[in-house]
């Protein structure tokens, strides 16, 4: 049976699970209703976190998927698995065009040699200008430098959840068959003569098995794999070592079957190696030379994990202690590579990511988990090169509408923010911005009250620059509750006139939580437990009602933007609370008495 390896690439939202997920239907692998993104996270927020291995039988072939994440902040998944693969479909919606992270895969796939299918997504949008978004996406591979062979793709018009694609925008609109033979037609199979020569395999994704400890998901491209089988594994530094592989695992459809081999050409699931890193060579013969390295880029932010100490710790969480916290931050690593713990400091674990939603993806996992813990504020990472100060830059495109325009090139530009484009088409504007990540940390949540939700901001990595300097934000200071109780709607009225609350009546908090922030920029201790005062003397008005404005409800990525220096954000299975590092207001004094 031949096999053909692809991976569909896009920006997030523009169809890539509903392609696979169709794709499968329409091949038998699986039912109506069943989907690539079955992680109770991407069900809710309708993203894919983690990149899925799936494969459908086509016309006696093979055809092994690989479904990867579209948020930048994941965007060490695409990277690996781009080396596995030997065509990439790049998804492009048929109204958006081409978007920052079609940018970042479509550079990392050309870099690669390989040719992309171009697939026209979302055709059946009322806006969808797909003849428009050709001429786009051909002006973004010139730009990225692809080649002759490169800039002659293939383009596909589809509309993946109604389930069909066409090679002209006139065919019928029937099915995905015409996609399914373009990928036969245009993705070279395997070469035979490769199943003959030595093996040669390497991982480019890691997964944990609960009985088979950690696996190794790894692309075959000479030989054959067996198992049991004797192998020798391979580092960057050329470091040999021995181990056993106990089991192979195939894809089919949304299941793993196991086999007794595996030939050259196929992905596979390899379990019995517990070392086993990406980009690794695994071969039968110890002099055996090994393949090309993969690089991951860097994390760009770094915050601290720690125990829960706050007066209400214990209260919801099943696992409060630093050594379950520990075990389970280590087990994290085994799959999680865009990730870096340092565990040296008893006290705290310094944990880096590759942005704000990486690190909120991860602790909402931790307090589904049932785990407690509190994290300080999130901060970029400072690389000193040759003296100097370098920190990480990304490309942020802002599509907003042409009167909102003016107000978000004012705020990124006071956060050092440099302006490279500026589109106006049909009343919407859309800006290209380099900006620090520094600047970018906060801005989300004021972005959306700028934009008044109208706005669309997407970002991408782009590299480590010398450092911009100062940053001017709009900080914003403190509502501190002074007393431990049950906040009362006639305190909270009185407070709202301050600032933004972020609990409601009838909460309970603690001295030192923060329960709102001021718009004069200062810390203010508060008590919003404070009653009204009951007397027999009537006003003219005791009768009238009491009228809340609605809090602003905390979530972990509003948490970590909103969040002070001196603050933690603490995180239990029912609860997200702000509070100070230090509680009283007395050990506030002392503590900036001594950094003054």
């Amino acid at each position: 049976m031949e096999i053909r390896n692809i991976a569909i690439i896009a920006h997030v939202d523009h169809g890539k699970t509903t392609l696979t997920d169709a794709l499968m239907r329409q091949t038998g692998m699986s039912e109506e209703g069943v989907s690539m993104d079955s992680n109770a996270l991407e069900k809710e927020r309708g993203i894919t976190i983690y990149s899925k291995n799936t494969s459908v039988f086509y016309k006696d072939t093979k055809i092994n998927i690989v479904d990867t994440p579209g948020h930048a902040d994941f965007s060490s998944e695409v990277e690996r698995i781009l080396r596995s693969i030997d065509c990439v479909l790049l998804l492009v919606d048929a109204q958006e065009g081409p978007m920052p992270q079609t940018k970042f895969v479509l550079k990392k796939s050309l870099e690669l040699g390989l040719k992309p299918i171009v697939v026209i997504n979302k055709i059946d949008k009322p806006n969808a200008d797909p003849k428009a978004v050709v001429d786009m996406v051909y002006e973004l591979f010139f730009d990225l430098g692809a080649n002759d062979e490169q800039l002659n793709f293939p383009v596909v018009y589809a509309a993946a959840k109604q389930g069909f694609a066409k090679l002209n925008l006139d065919d019928e609109s029937k099915d995905l068959m015409p996609l399914l033979d373009l990928i036969l037609e245009k993705v070279k199979a395997v070469d035979p003569e490769a199943v003959d020569q030595p093996l040669a395999a390497q991982p480019f994704n890691l997964a944990y098995d609960n009985f088979l400890g950690r696996c190794g998901i790894c692309r075959i491209y000479t030989g054959i794999l067996k198992s049991p089988q004797d192998v020798f594994i391979k580092d960057a530094t050329g470091e040999v070592r021995k181990g056993k592989i106990n089991k192979i695992f195939t894809f089919q459809g949304l299941s793993r079957t196991e086999v007794d081999q595996a030939v050259a050409g196929d992905i596979v699931m390899i379990a019995g190696l517990p070392d086993i890193e990406i980009g690794e060579t695994i071969s039968a013969d110890a002099k055996q030379e090994a393949l090309p390295a993969i690089k991951i880029d860097e994390p760009t932010i770094t915050l601290n994990f720690l125990v829960n100490n706050s007066p209400f710790a214990g209260r919801e969480g099943k696992f409060v202690t630093s050594r379950q916290l520990k075990e389970r931050l280590e087990k994290e690593l085994e799959v999680n590579v865009g990730l870096k713990i340092d565990f040296s400091d008893t006290t705290f674990y310094k944990v880096c990511g590759r942005g704000e939603l990486h690190i909120a993806i991860l602790l909402e996992n931790l307090r589904r988990e049932g785990y407690e813990l509190q994290v300080s504020q999130p901060h970029v990472i400072i690389k000193e090169i040759d003296g100097q100060k370098y920190e990480p830059f990304e490309e942020v495109t802002i599509d907003v509408p042409e009167s909102m325009s003016g107000i978000v090139i004012e705020k990124i530009s006071k956060r050092r923010g440099q302006l490279i484009d500026l589109k106006n088409h049909h009343g919407q504007a859309k800006i290209i911005f380099e900006v620090p990540t520094r600047g970018l940390l906060g801005y989300r949540n004021e972005f959306v009250i700028d934009t008044r939700g109208e706005g669309i901001l997407c970002a991408r990595f782009l590299d480590f620059k010398p450092y911009a300097g100062e940053i001017q934000k709009n900080d914003l200071g403190s509502m501190i509750s002074a007393a431990t109780g049950k906040t009362l709607a006639f305190s909270l009225a009185n407070l709202q006139n301050r600032g933004m609350l972020y609990i409601g009546p009838n909460t309970e908090v603690y001295e030192g939580m923060v329960i709102g922030n001021t718009a004069k920029g200062n810390d203010m201790a508060v008590n919003p437990i404070k009653g009204k005062q009951l007397t027999n003397m009537r006003s003219s008005n005791a009768d009238e009602a009491i009228k809340l404005t609605p809090p602003v409800i905390l979530d972990l990525e509003t948490g970590l933007s909103v969040m002070n220096e001196d603050e933690y954000l603490e995180v239990t299975p029912k609860s997200i609370r702000l509070r100070k590092k230090f509680l009283t207001d007395l050990e506030r004094v002392r503590q900036s008495r001594k950094t003054s």
